[in-house]
């Protein structure tokens, strides 16, 4: 197999990176690193079947030679981003689609997009299921990324219903782990950041809304049983845990030792009350279920983010 992951040094990217290489794939990263981080990938920088090219994928590209499948997961994902990098964001779902797409189309080869929760905005629905069309603000500030991600999913089938591209469609639900930036945004580093150094927990809101957190090793295990099938309509993959903002916080205070008292902040706007996926459709089509508990999750990832404190970095 002959893989392109855009996003490749990214969290997630540059697990999956790691996945492949273990499948006996060649890849070819690619990464502007705006959110990318070196460190992620400089493991791999003498691996003579991995070649990485700094590249912005919402500029037109090509690979020489054949391409078996594409992995699109460039994207900033952080709140934080959307307020900083908006235009960055827009660009990543759907210039670089189209791209990835064409060169699809070119290659013969499948496009799998790394689509997300947040394509259901902040949803009158409960569980999230695949059918349901969601719920979004396409002029409020997570605009720039909701309506990216509800784009890059349309597209992607309109290249499968008029020009013949295999898709496959993952919507994540809040992915978390080893090799998040530091200073992301989301609740999973902050949390755990804070922690650390004894700071007070952030929680915006009361902390009653609800998150499902899947951890990396499962959602790449999704991501494979979903490029092995047939399947080309969106897939949930998350996990059916559903947990409080104020509850989390106090098992990462739990999991850390930590002292920090938790604070509140006044709650963000659009920000979803409730994230519960239907992962049924994953457990019938691709016999897939998440392994992890969040306690081990949360321990891995917990012991990484010290690492990452500890040099400095």
């Amino acid at each position: 197999m002959r893989a392109v992951v855009t996003g490749g040094a990214g969290f997630l990217g540059s697990h999956l990176v790691d996945f492949l290489r273990g499948q006996g794939a060649e890849v070819l990263v690619l990464d502007n690193f705006i959110t990318g981080q070196r460190r992620n990938i400089a493991h791999l920088v003498s691996d003579p079947h991995v070649q990485i090219r700094e590249h912005d994928a919402s500029y037109p590209f090509d690979v020489d030679g054949p391409v078996d499948i594409v992995f699109h997961l460039a994207s900033a994902a952080s709140p934080a981003d959307f307020a900083r990098i908006p235009i960055e964001v827009l660009r990543a779902g759907s210039f670089a689609t189209h791209n990835c797409l064409e060169l699809c189309e070119r290659k013969g080869a499948t496009f799998f997009l790394a689509s997300t929760s947040e394509v259901y905005g902040d949803p009158l629905e409960h569980p999230q299921s695949e059918s349901y069309w969601g719920h979004v603000n396409s002029v409020g500030p997570r605009a720039c990324y909701d309506e990216a991600k509800r784009y890059a999913e349309a597209v992607s089938v309109t290249y499968r219903d008029h020009k013949g591209v295999q898709v496959r469609i993952a919507r994540f639900f809040n992915t978390y782990g080893p090799r998040m930036r530091l200073e992301d945004g989301r609740v999973v580093p902050n949390f755990i950041r804070q922690a650390l150094r004894g700071e007070p927990l952030t929680v915006y809101g009361d902390g009653r809304q609800t998150r499902s957190f899947g951890y990396y090793r499962d959602i790449i295990d999704g991501i494979w049983r979903l490029v092995n099938s047939s399947f080309q309509e969106p897939v949930n993959l998350g996990t059916h845990e559903e947990r409080t903002i104020l509850a989390f916080a106090h098992a990462v205070i739990s999991a850390t030792g930590s002292q920090s008292s938790i604070v509140h902040m006044p709650a963000a706007v659009d920000d979803p009350q409730q994230r519960h996926p239907d992962i049924s459709r994953a457990n019938f089509i691709l016999n897939w279920y998440p392994q992890t508990s969040l306690e081990e999750g949360l321990r891995e990832t917990i012991d990484y983010f010290r690492s990452v404190l500890d040099s400095g970095e």
